[in-house]
C-alpha cells in the first residue's frame, strides 16, 4: 500500500496556531522495510524474520492505521570539503532502497543550500557547509520527506543561507522543521505526524527551554495523532558514545541535558525523541513505553566527517507507530560509512552490536533490540 504524504507546516503565532498543507513531492513507501543485499544466508534469514514480524504486528491490528517513520543522523549533502558526484545522488545511492521504504523518511540536515554569501567562517577556523541549491534534489531522490534544521550547521551562512536552504527544500518538496515555534505535520496512511526540531541555538526551537518546548509539543498533539521530537544535543567525539546524566558541553557550547529534555518531551505527549549531534551512535531508552534514540551518529557527508572507529558506524532506525501514538516496534539497520563518507549496509552489524550494548549499559529500561535488529513494541 503506497500513499502520498501530505506536508503541513505550522507556526505558533500571537494569534494562535496556523497550519497550511501541500502534497509531498513523492509517494511514501510501503510499511515494510526494503531488504538490502546480505552476504550470508543466516543474515538474510534473520532479516526476513524481522520483516515478517513487522508485517504481523501491522496485520494484527487491521482497523488501526500504522505508519512507519525512518530516522538517520547527521547528513551533509555537499560542502567545500567535497561534492558527491551525480548532483549529490552518489552520497545516497547504496542505501536509497532502504531510505525509500518508510512511509515518512527523516534526517538531520547538517548544512545549507546556496550559492556563496557571507559565512560564519570568517577566519577559516570553523567548519561551514554549503552545497548548490540543485543538490537538494538528491534528498528527494533518495527518499527524504522531511529534514531537521535545528542544528549547529543550519546557520553556517547566516539568515540568508537559512532562507536559501528553505527555498531549495521547498522547490523539491522536502519538508523541514526546527525553526523557533515551528511544527511540521506530515500525513501518511491517514495518520497525522507532527515533527518538532530542537537545538541549543537562537535560530532553532530552544533545547534549553524545556517548559516552552513541552508546551509546543502539547500544542502539536492537539493537531496531530503522533508527535516526534528531533533533538540535536550532546557532546561530540569518538569517545562520547555513552549518554551521561546531566548537562553536556562541546567546544564551550551548552549542548543540553539530553535525558531530562527527552523525558520531558515524552511527558508532554511525544511518542518518540530521535537524536543527533554527538557524531557517534548512542543507546535507545524506553521511557514510559515511548522511545528515545539519543543519537544515530553520522549518516552521510562527502569528505567532511571522520569515518574511523565509532565515527564511521551509523544506522537507519525505523519505527512503527499507530494513530494512538503507540510505538509498535521497528528495526535497526546497521550502516557503515566508506572513506568518502557515503553510507552502505554493514553485513557485520557493528553499529547494531554497539547500540544494543550501550542501551543495556546506560539505561535501567533499555529498548528491547533483538540480535537481528528488530525492536519490540514499547509496552
Amino acid at each position: 500500500m503506497i500513499q502520498r504524504a501530505t506536508i503541513c507546516t505550522a507556526a505558533l503565532l500571537a494569534v494562535g496556531l496556523l497550519v497550511g498543507c501541500s502534497p509531498a513531492a513523492r509517494s511514501a513507501g510501503p510499511s515494510t522495510v526494503a531488504t538490502p543485499t546480505l552476504e550470508s544466508s543466516s543474515q538474510a534469514s534473520a532479516l526476513a524474520t524481522t520483516t515478517a514480524s513487522t508485517a504481523a504486528t501491522a496485520s494484527a491490528q487491521p482497523t488501526e492505521p500504522v505508519v512507519t517513520i525512518g530516522w538517520v543522523g547527521d547528513t551533509t549533502p555537499g560542502s567545500r570539503y567535497g561534492m558527491p558526484p551525480q548532483g549529490g545522488r552518489a552520497l545516497f545511492s547504496k542505501v536509497r532502497a532502504q531510505l525509500l521504504a518508510p512511509d515518512i523518511m527523516v534526517g538531520n540536515l547538517e548544512g545549507t543550500f546556496g550559492n556563496g554569501g557571507k559565512s560564519k567562517d570568517a577566519t577559516g577556523a570553523a567548519f561551514s557547509f554549503q552545497a548548490p541549491p540543485s543538490y537538494a534534489a538528491a534528498l528527494s531522490w533518495a527518499g527524504f520527506d522531511l529534514v531537521n534544521l535545528a542544528n549547529n550547521h543550519a546557520h553556517d551562512f547566516l539568515e540568508a543561507g537559512m532562507a536559501s536552504t528553505r527555498r531549495a527544500l521547498d522547490a523539491v518538496g522536502v519538508a523541514y522543521t526546527g525553526r523557533p515555534g515551528q511544527i511540521t505535520i506530515v500525513e501518511s496512511r491517514g495518520v497525522r505526524v507532527a515533527f518538532v526540531g530542537v537545538a541549543p541555538y537562537s535560530w532553532s526551537q530552544s533545547l534549553a527551554d524545556i517548559p516552552g518546548t513541552a508546551a509546543l509539543v502539547r500544542s502539536a498533539r492537539k493537531g496531530a495523532d503522533v508527535v516526534i521530537v528531533l533533538m540535536h544535543a550532546g557532546a561530540e567525539g569518538s569517545d562520547k558514545t555513552h549518554t551521561p546524566k546531566g548537562t553536556e558541553h562541546a567546544y564551550g557550547e551548552f549542548r543540553g541535558s539530553p535525558r531530562a529534555f527527552a523525558h520531558a518531551m515524552i511527558d508532554a505527549g511525544a511518542s518518540a525523541v530521535l537524536g543527533s549531534g554527538p557524531h557517534v551512535v548512542r543507546g535507545i531508552e524506553r521511557y514510559k513505553g515511548r522511545l528515545i534514540a539519543y543519537s544515530l551518529g553520522n549518516f552521510a557527508g562527502w569528505g567532511n566527517f571522520g569515518t574511523s572507529g565509532t565515527l564511521g558506524l551509523s544506522g537507519l532506525l525505523t519505527i512503527s507507530v499507530d494513530r494512538r501514538g503507540e510505538v509498535l516496534g521497528g528495526r535497526w539497520l546497521p550502516l557503515r560509512l566508506a572513506r568518502s563518507g557515503a553510507p552502505a549496509f554493514d553485513p557485520k552489524g557493528s553499529s547494531l552490536t554497539l547500540v544494543r550494548t550501550l542501551s543495556r549499559q546506560d539505561f535501567t529500561d533499555p529498548w528491547p533490540i533483538a540480535p537481528d535488529g528488530s525492536l519490540a513494541a514499547g509496552s
